[in-house]
């Protein structure tokens, strides 16, 4: 407990005597940038170091937002008031993002969801759908295929994506001995890089619409959904962390701490370490059906697909409510004139509330599986309703990381960290390794921030111009977004300050630094390879035919040569 006392204090000490009399704008990022310099990288890197030695991730990130709300408070030694000022600040940040309509969505999402899914658990549903799969999922392999393949399955969001898979596949998973940290990874590298190069999902529309204001700042007249269609081949990362996963599963193969964490499920039947501090709480491990209660795989598939189908739904009806309001004459008129083309489709979906639409249909869902509950006579309409509430409190925990992780962001966005980290590493760039260097750029503003959406708005107006100025051509320019985008999502997907790893943890029931930390080991060496094996050799000439499965033989190799076998 001293050390961390003594940590915490001595990092607060460097914050306020480091710093000259600064009396920062907190609205100004870029200009807090200059003022401030190296000193913007602390909250992130309080965040995440301390996330590592405490494993507390709630304490971590509070710190990391009081760190930078006492950088951005404190003037010149004057202690007392920048504490003061900035815990306040940090109450006001956290209010913030909880008034924010896209934050608060999400969190009713996360809690609806927990709602639904302690519902499908009292009524035997998942434990039926659990028995129903494990038919199918009969050993380790089996049991993390099926997970990766429900993974995919659910392309159109990452979050829905993150709580639906783990809860279905976990009874499965642990009946078969894979580790909950395997499950987490598997959970988690199919979110984030299956849904950002999805033809359709609620990324699509914000990616496209970064990449028509960055083509028409230079002037050029190309269609920007084209253009990011044209991307999928060069997107290497997350085309390789889905190759990387069918490796390990196909060489049952490990490596780094997931081997360990994967040797320890198997021989000691131990889904987590000893001292780990898995992301659900008590109430989620009462959901156990009545031993009279004849469970049947319907009371699963009914609200999930609800869940889904109303999502669909959803996405359609709020985007195209959205466009009809708008002031784009042609995309009304398109939706007028065609509203079931893939286009009108694909622009009604980019244009919805994703984190509103997403609640609503969790919500349509759990008023289903009541309706099952009650009509089946399983639940009475106070137990059904008693369940949702204790789904709702599980993931109460979940809400309060969230809110601390979106602080945390608005606290680096007022420090100006991502302006700073582009102008250090933007300098002197040679034309082949820019795609390269926009990827480590991407990874490194991401991971440190925890946002891929907000490194997407950063890099991409400056990427757009920079790498048409070094070079016109259009494979060029493509490979160059590309790197914009998957780098984006690399770094989003491996922090462990993301909304969407933070997800993962909770949807697996994993510790959540435990995961990271597996994590992490699997995701560098795959983006080292997008690296060295996609962008500088796309870089300098190579087509993509030979590019893209160069990179995937990569991928098995590093998988077959470094990984070990586990025990089955």
């Amino acid at each position: 407990m001293r050390k961390r006392v003594l940590l915490f204090l001595t990092v607060t000490a460097l914050v306020a005597i480091c710093q000259p009399a600064w009396a920062a704008d907190s609205s100004l990022g870029p200009q807090n940038a200059v003022k401030f310099g190296l000193f913007t990288l602390v909250p992130p890197l309080v965040a995440i170091v301390l996330a590592f030695i405490t494993r507390n991730v709630v304490i971590s990130l509070f710190l990391g937002v009081f760190s930078g709300a006492l950088m951005l408070e404190t003037k010149g030694l004057d202690l007392y008031h920048g504490f003061l000022n900035g815990f306040l600040r940090v109450s006001n940040e956290i209010l913030s993002s909880l008034a924010d309509s896209w934050n608060a969505g999400i969190i009713l999402q996360c809690l609806a969801i927990g709602g639904l899914i302690a519902l499908v658990s009292k009524m035997g549903g998942a434990k039926a759908i659990a028995e129903a799969l494990s038919k199918k999922a009969t050993s380790p392999r089996s049991s993390q295929f099926v997970t990766w393949v429900l993974g995919l399955f659910i392309f159109f969001d990452d979050y829905a994506n993150s709580l639906t898979v783990g809860p279905i596949m976990r009874p499965v998973t642990d009946k078969m001995k894979v580790s909950r940290e395997k499950l987490a990874f598997i959970i988690d590298a199919t979110a984030a890089p299956i849904a950002g190069i999805a033809l359709i999902s609620t990324w699509v529309a914000y990616e496209v619409g970064l990449i028509r204001d960055g083509l028409q700042g230079i002037g050029l007249e190309i269609n920007a959904y084209g253009l990011f269609v044209e991307t999928i081949p060069y997107r290497f990362y997350n085309i390789l962390i889905l190759f990387f996963i069918i490796g390990t599963i196909w060489f049952m193969r490990e490596f780094g701490p997931m081997y360990k964490a994967e040797q320890r499920a198997r021989t000691t039947g131990k889904l987590l370490a000893d001292d780990a501090k898995p992301m659900v709480a008590d109430e989620a491990t009462d959901l156990e059906p009545d031993p009279d209660v004849k469970a049947s795989i319907w009371y699963a598939i009914i609200p999930i697909g609800t869940l889904i189908v109303a999502a669909f739904l959803g996405f359609y009806f709020n985007g195209y409510g959205s466009v009809m309001a708008g002031g784009n004459a042609a995309l009304v008129t398109l939706l007028k004139n065609d509203p079931m083309s893939f286009l009108a489709v694909r622009e009604a979906f980019g244009a919805s509330d994703a984190s509103v639409v997403l609640f609503q249909a969790a919500l349509i869902a759990g008023l289903v599986a009541m309706v099952i509950a009650v009509g089946k006579r399983i639940l009475s309409m106070e137990q059904a309703v008693s369940t949702w509430i204790q789904g709702v409190k599980s993931l109460n925990i979940t809400a309060v990381i969230l809110l601390l992780a979106w602080s945390l962001s608005g606290m680096i966005k007022e420090l100006g960290t991502a302006s700073y980290l582009v102008t250090v590493l933007s300098d002197a760039i040679p034309v082949f390794l820019l795609p390269a260097i926009v990827f480590i750029m991407g990874s490194v503003i991401s991971f440190a921030t925890g946002t891929s959406y907000g490194t997407m708005g950063i890099l991409m107006p400056l990427c757009i111009p920079l790498a048409y100025a070094l070079s016109p051509d259009h494979s060029y320019l493509i490979l160059n977004v590309s790197a914009v985008l998957t780098g984006a999502i690399f770094g989003d997907h491996c922090s462990p300050i993301s909304d969407t790893t933070i997800l993962s943890s909770m949807g697996s029931a994993c510790d959540h630094i435990d995961h990271t930390r597996t994590q992490l080991y699997y995701a560098v060496p795959v983006a080292l390879i997008a690296i060295f094996f996609g962008y500088i050799p796309a870089g300098l000439g190579m087509p993509i035919l030979l590019v893209l499965p160069i990179s995937i033989l990569a991928v098995f190799v590093l998988i077959r040569v470094v990984g070990k076998p586990v025990s089955n």
